[in-house]
């Protein structure tokens, strides 16, 4: 089992911060970790997460997002699918996979690339909530 050390994320995860929590949550546990996925910081305010959805179409993905909380689901449609494999090592089974979403983050857009699913994220602050300069008169 591979053991990762999360400390350095603390520093440098802007907008993720609760999900470092959850990522070194579910190394312990011993969690499903179906399908795989990363997620990268694009620029200082943009995020792409990547997930491996091989054998998944489009029209059997779904990306919903509730109360800071990006759930991605992958339902084969085909019932029929009566393969006869001698091995078979390719996961090929449904997934719903649950991210915490820091508050101001919003999905920009998601896209389908050769078996890769790519969710962009973008943190936009509130101007009220940005530092402001106060001139000293």
């Amino acid at each position: 089992m591979r053991n990762f050390d999360f400390s350095p994320l603390y520093r440098s995860a802007i907008g993720f911060d609760r999900l470092v929590n959850l990522l070194e949550a579910s190394q312990n546990k011993g969690s499903n970790s179906y399908p795989p996925y990363n997620v990268e910081l694009v620029s200082e305010n943009k995020y792409r997460v990547s997930i491996a959805v091989a054998g998944f179409a489009e029209k059997e993905l779904d990306i919903t997002a509730h109360d800071n909380i990006m759930t991605i689901k992958g339902v084969h449609t085909s019932e029929n699918n009566q393969n006869n494999y001698l091995y078979q090592s390719i996961e090929d089974c449904n997934f719903e996979r649950k991210f915490q979403l820091s508050e101001f983050i919003q999905i920009k857009g998601a896209h389908l690339v050769n078996g890769l699913l790519f969710i962009d994220l973008e943190r936009i602050m509130p101007e009220t909530l940005k530092p402001r300069r106060i001139e000293i008169n």
